[in-house]
């Protein structure tokens, strides 16, 4: 058994997005055989995502019957030089983002973090909203954020999450004045000063809109990735097409389109009722060849979660709870088929560049 031989089984295991096998897509980054194991590198990107742990799955069946330990290792090359990078030990950067406030965009970072956190993914959750900072209360995180001897932040932690919020280090009741360079010097000191260690996914809740802190934001950090939350109303789906576009500008992979506030079942009698309309999220998400990664019905206890600082995701037994479990799932899936993709083309792309032309 050699490395030739380990390279045409894992021809059998198959991109379940992609649609052609791990190795024909350039996602084997390579193969080591010694007398006790078989070491194999792949270009998966999105920790505990649903799929990508599939192919993982698929690889150690084909390789099954080897007299060998099979040792897995995953990494994919981010496209920004270390020195570069503010989050060298961060794999993945999701922003989520609303065109405007009001569409319970907070609610989905929050659940989003903590969806992942429960696939068993390290997770980070910055809430960049420096105006009007919530996440600490949806997580009833009480406690102030502790410093070290070198005056580096050690972020909160709560459900798993490491937590970072302007609402740590302004008091309860005080407004948040900030102009624009004040803003970009406060998120670059957070990015800079906090201990996040390694994650592997940053969920940013950016505030509402396409101002100052979105464009810090995808100037200086390397956003994997890019949630844009609406609700189905009309006037919330044209901000979203504003959100769109401000990702396109930055060639910013956007994930997908969650819609919040979708139909409110009463609790009472049963019946269902589109406050907010129907089905708006969806057809954006058609409308812009866009990935539709969940609706979020309208319902009470997703308020309660908030407010008690229980996030839903975490309710096995909730309806809402399970709509918040697989967007999540839909979201690192998605993260997974950006980096999978990139890097299929990204090889594809340098083969076609260094082969030898013949004259």
């Amino acid at each position: 058994m050699n490395e030739d031989d380990v390279r045409e089984r894992l021809r059998a295991v198959e991109d379940p997005d992609l649609g052609d096998d791990i190795v024909s897509l350039d996602l084997v980054n390579s193969i080591e055989v010694t007398d006790d194991a078989v070491g194999i590198d792949l270009a998966l990107g999105a920790p505990y995502s649903p799929n990508e742990t599939a192919i993982a799955g698929r690889v150690r069946e084909e390789l099954a019957d080897l007299d060998r330990e099979i040792e897995l290792s995953a990494s994919v090359d981010r496209g920004v030089p270390e020195s570069e990078d503010p989050l060298p030990k961060v794999k993945n950067v999701i922003a989520v983002a609303s065109g405007k406030g009001g569409v319970g965009k907070s609610t989905v970072a929050v659940n989003l973090a903590a969806g992942l956190s429960q696939l068993g993914a390290r997770v980070g959750l910055f809430d960049a909203d420096v105006y009007g900072p919530n996440v600490p209360r949806m997580l009833g995180a009480d406690e102030s954020p502790q410093a070290t001897e070198e005056e580096q932040i050690i972020p909160v932690e709560k459900y798993g999450l490491k937590l970072m919020s302007m609402d740590f280090l302004v008091g309860k009741d005080d407004p948040v004045i900030f102009r624009g360079p004040m803003v970009d010097n406060v998120l670059t000191q957070l990015w800079d000063d906090v201990l996040w260690g390694g994650l592997d996914y940053m969920i940013v809740d950016l505030p509402p809109g396409t101002g100052d802190t979105q464009l810090t934001m995808l100037q200086r950090v390397p956003v994997s990735g890019a949630v844009i939350v609406t609700t189905p109303q009309e006037v919330a789906l044209d901000d979203a097409r504003k959100g769109l576009r401000m990702f396109g500008r930055h060639e910013t992979p956007v994930l997908g389109v969650v819609e919040n506030m979708s139909t409110f079942v009463c609790p009472d009698c049963g019946g269902e009722h589109d406050i907010f309309g129907s089905g708006g999220g969806r057809e954006f998400a058609e409308e812009t060849d866009m990935p539709f990664l969940g609706e979020v019905p309208l319902d009470p206890d997703v308020r309660e979660g908030g407010d008690d600082g229980e996030p839903l995701v975490l309710d096995e037994d909730s309806e809402v709870g399970e709509a918040f479990r697989d967007m999540a799932a839909r979201t690192a899936n998605m993260q997974g088929i950006v980096h999978r993709k990139r890097q299929s083309e990204g090889k594809s792309a340098a083969g076609a560049v260094e082969e030898p032309h013949e004259h």
